[in-house]
């Protein structure tokens, strides 16, 4: 792992791509990919229709010194692939742990890249936490499946608001201990 000097978060090979903090040059494509109605409504946070200047209001906070949450753009230009591919979050949480959530471009859907990212985050531990946690939406069992198969645990069944949706949705939840 290597330490991005502007965010003191470390770069995470993963096997297709590389993990790294956004840079204000992804604008383009993660305002592609987050203004996409199937990427807001698989997500709690992202609206939809995407407002102006959301897309540059995450990358400012993801770029925070004061940041609570790291977030990861998957770059897959070594390999050919965009330079955005989907972005991983860390959100901290006390008692170390951290809860994360993820997204993959509509394209690269089915295509392994979600269960890349997180095994490669279990395996670096970035923020040197001993439980994760996620939480997926119940109609979206691909997302499940990404936990299950890297070994998180499922703990039950809860609900989340999904600004995207403009509704709550039923979700399920999971956590991994790795210490």
């Amino acid at each position: 792992m290597k330490f991005d000097q502007v965010t003191a978060q470390p770069t995470i090979t993963a096997g297709r791509f590389v993990m790294r903090a956004p840079r204000r040059s992804d604008a383009g494509l993660l305002g592609l990919y987050m203004g996409d109605q199937r990427v807001a409504h698989s997500s709690r946070s992202i609206p939809h229709p995407l407002p102006p200047g959301a897309t540059e209001a995450f990358i400012a906070r993801a770029l925070s010194p004061e940041r609570t949450e790291d977030d990861w753009v998957l770059d897959g230009t070594a390999s050919g692939m965009p330079e955005v591919l989907g972005v991983l979050s860390l959100t901290r949480m006390d008692r170390h742990q951290s809860e994360i959530r993820y997204w993959i471009a509509p394209a690269y859907w089915n295509s392994g890249l979600a269960s890349e990212a997180v095994n490669a985050v279990i395996a670096a531990r970035p923020q040197d936490v001993c439980t994760l946690f996620g939480s997926v939406f119940q109609d979206n069992p691909a997302s499940a499946r990404v936990l299950t198969n890297a070994g998180f645990a499922y703990l039950g069944d809860a609900e989340t608001y999904c600004v995207g949706r403009g509704t709550t949705v039923r979700t399920w939840t999971y956590a991994l201990k790795l210490a």
